[in-house]
């Protein structure tokens, strides 16, 4: 007998489902899911609010701290009262039995029933506390409908939570699981009003409240139909349920000032960009030192046509320009190039992939930083070309992007330009993780460490990675996306004192579907995301146009920090050419000291600075086979290659371009003419026209000799000649070709090529970049 009485409370209790409960870092209620039968029913709380504890003992049990279970007094006066009234008027039981009867589903009464309650509920008073016994009954208890539990009434019908109630709402929800069905917007308002001004007089009586309480409370009215839940961060709540938490209380770092500052500004911004056709977007903001994510918005509150369900913020979407910082942080980390090293921007074509930059111009070559700041693709492509593709794309695996899960060759040198995709959470963790970082540099030594990828909110770290990364170069990465051109509204914020200063980036993907902003500082991480959902593009939905005003919106409504402490010991000071960036050599006029990576020590001398003899009027370069000696002038000169030059002059009014040699004085050893299209020999594909006939190519050539003049041949034919601007627009038939370029002075160039007639794809290249813009 005993051995039955020991094994038959079931263990748990209550074998019923809950609704999963998302809170604040601070405990407040974020948003919650419906158990899966349908009911609101939070999760067993650890206590129970003492106004309500109070309600419901006076009216309910109030010899509850008393008895083991069952109230021996209480069953001798329901059993008068029943002989009197001759029916059941009242039923003894004590909170403690009630308890066990809601773990059963609330069976037929019957005397057997009654007995077994007694039983199970002295074994419940030996197993459990008074306290936790009150906790189960407050989370089980029925509040009508499919409300059941005291903080879901609460919530329910009164908006708060059940710590917040007064002592007319405590009172209101004590009388409730008594009579679940008096609450109902249309009737019985009148029986429950009368039942919880009863509590309330009873509670005056005992000394529970007093006289004012009393008479404010019965003028409190009761509520109308129940109020839905706070969903104030619900795509953050469904990814909690998908990773095994359903049915749970989630205490999350989220902290609930910051979450509904972040929606309201991202519901502003949606109306505007709503206005133009872009539906969707998404936020989230992470802090940086603790490792946690402060904010979580999924996306807009578009609407079911619009998808609004969709988690944006895990879904894989085309990166744009938002990885082009990493590449230059890995080619500064293994000194392959210093902050401002000029990298070429010229027409380029790679094989059969020709980026294109988002303002359709060229600088000719420019700063590695203003690569970053002005985001232009081809350098940032030519950048990726020197690296190398295979290593790129180990390491941004190694940064913790899953989503580039392909081999380097399906990207090839899209790769850093949105050819591949990763997720807001992702690439804001990257970032979060570059920061902490460096924000966990102490300076106790001068080499790189290794990095270790945050896996931001879910509070661990991955193992370090493969990458030895140096501070340094961390720092001057941000420093360069400090230069990113900021939206209209802030475009001077480095006027004002105190301004904030972030490291940001943007990117946009190819037809306009996808706009990211990135930003950096010390302790937070902003990410946007903003598009629409089923990938429809927008003219105009840029990066910097649609997702940086949110993120700078998102920054303005948090609290003030320092920028990072530079990092010293990983860091040099030395002597850089200020015109070409790199390691100033002999030639170089004008230098100046700066401090980078340790790694920049590796990099060559600057190659574009050169001696350079002239003539006396300095219309020709000579030498000593060709003119006198003491007539010659020696100079240093700044000198690209011809492409390059082209285009950075017209940039440059203060770039001279280097004159020819004198007759007689030897063989010009550089290559004055240049051909920008086709740069490489190279397959062409030439749309066919509506007619059948094969469309034309536009063929143009630069020469360091502005004024020189050109004599173009195709295959041994005479072509024509051109002077001053080089092109040529051609229709050669199918097949191979050999173009060559002669120049006044005899200089000769000569390209083969082939044309291949395309029915199915318009335009000169099979797969032209222009879409991949900023």
């Amino acid at each position: 007998m005993g051995y039955f009485y020991w094994n038959s409370l079931p263990d748990p209790l209550f074998d019923t489902p809950y609704s999963t409960v998302l809170e604040s870092a601070n405990g407040e209620l974020l948003g919650a899911k419906v158990a899966d039968d349908s009911q609101w029913r939070f999760p067993i709380s650890d206590s129970v609010p003492d106004k309500f504890k109070a309600a419901i003992l006076e009216f309910e049990d109030r010899r509850f701290y008393e008895h083991l279970g069952v109230d021996v007094r209480a069953i001798f006066r329901a059993a008068k009262q029943n002989y009197e009234s001759g029916r059941v008027v009242s039923g003894a039981s004590t909170l403690t039995m009630q308890v066990i009867r809601l773990s059963q589903k609330n069976p037929e009464r019957t005397v057997v029933q009654k007995l077994k309650e007694m039983m199970l509920a002295t074994h419940l008073e030996l197993s459990a506390s008074k306290e936790e016994i009150l906790s189960l009954y407050a989370a089980h208890a029925p509040f009508g409908g499919n409300v059941v539990g005291l903080e879901t009434a609460a919530w329910r019908y009164f908006g708060r939570e059940a710590s917040q109630l007064s002592w007319a709402e405590s009172a209101t929800l004590a009388v409730l699981p008594n009579s679940p069905a008096l609450i109902h917007p249309a009737r019985n308002r009148d029986d429950l009003k009368a039942k919880r001004d009863r509590l309330l007089k009873r509670l005056l009586e005992n000394d529970s409240i007093d006289s004012l309480t009393y008479r404010l409370s019965l003028m409190e009215a009761l509520p109308d139909k129940p109020l839905p839940l706070p969903q104030v961060a619900p795509h953050y709540l469904a990814k909690q349920v998908q990773s095994n938490k359903k049915g749970t209380r989630i205490r999350s770092s989220i902290q609930l000032p910051i979450q509904q500052k972040v929606n309201e500004i991202l519901n502003y911004h949606h109306q505007n960009l709503s206005a133009n056709g872009i539906e969707n977007a998404a936020i989230v903001v992470m802090d940086v030192k603790n490792q946690e994510v402060l904010s979580y918005v999924g996306n807009t509150q578009a609407g079911r046509a619009h998808d609004q369900f969709v988690n944006i913020i895990d879904a894989p979407r085309s990166s744009g320009s938002i990885l082009k910082p990493l590449l230059y942080l890995l080619m500064l980390n293994e000194g392959q190039l210093l902050p401002n090293t000029l990298v070429p921007d010229v027409p380029s074509t790679f094989s059969e992939y020709s980026p294109k930059n988002f303002s359709r111009s060229y600088d000719g070559a420019v700063h590695a930083s203003q690569v970053i700041a002005r985001s232009l693709n081809v350098p940032s492509v030519r950048m990726l070309q020197e690296y190398g593709v295979p290593k790129f794309h180990h390491y941004l695996n190694e940064f913790g992007i899953s989503t580039i899960n392909n081999a380097p060759e399906h990207y090839g040198l899209t790769l850093v330009l949105g050819g591949a995709e990763t997720t807001l959470w992702e690439i804001s963790a990257v970032y979060a993780s570059l920061a902490n970082h460096l924000n966990t540099y102490d300076g106790s030594s001068d080499h790189a460490k290794a990095f270790s990828p945050l896996f931001v909110n879910e509070n661990e770290a991955k193992n370090s990675s493969n990458i030895q990364l140096s501070a340094g170069a961390v720092w001057s990465t941000f420093e360069a996306m400090t230069d990113v051109q900021r939206p209209e509204d802030e475009v001077f914020w480095r006027r004002f004192d105190g301004a904030r200063k972030v490291a940001w980036k943007t990117g946009t993907s190819f037809g306009n579907r996808d706009g990211w902003a990135i930003g950096v500082t010390p302790d937070y991480v902003v990410g946007v995301w903003v598009g629409n959902a089923d990938g429809e593009g927008r003219p105009e939905l840029t990066g910097v146009k649609t997702a940086g005003p949110i993120l700078f919106d998102v920054y303005n409504a948090l609290p003030s920090t320092e920028w990072f402490a530079t990092p010293w010991f990983e860091l040099d000071e030395i002597e850089v050419c200020t015109i070409s960036g790199h390691r100033a050599g002999a030639y170089c006029e004008k230098t100046e000291r700066q401090w980078v990576p340790d790694a920049g020590l590796k990099t060559q001398i600057c190659p574009y600075h050169k001696l350079v003899h002239l003539n006396e009027s300095e219309t020709h370069q000579v030498t000593s086979k060709c003119a006198d000696i003491n007539q010659i002038k020696s100079e240093s000169r700044f000198v690209l290659p011809a492409d390059q030059e082209w285009y950075y002059q017209r940039r440059n009014a203060s770039y001279v371009s280097l004159p020819p040699i004198a007759k007689n004085c030897g063989e010009d050893l550089s290559q004055p003419i240049q051909l920008i299209y086709p740069s490489t020999e190279a397959d062409i594909f030439v749309p066919v026209e509506l007619d059948g006939r094969t469309g034309k190519t536009v063929f143009e050539v630069a020469h360091r000799n502005p004024d020189a003049t050109i004599f173009w041949h195709l295959n041994d034919d005479y072509l024509g000649e051109t002077s001053h601007i080089h092109q040529m627009d051609l229709s050669p038939k199918s097949g191979r070709h050999r173009l060559v370029l002669i120049d006044e002075f005899g200089n000769r160039l000569e390209r083969r090529f082939e044309i291949i007639p395309n029915k199915k794809r318009p335009g000169i290249h099979p797969k032209p970049s222009e879409g991949f813009v900023n």
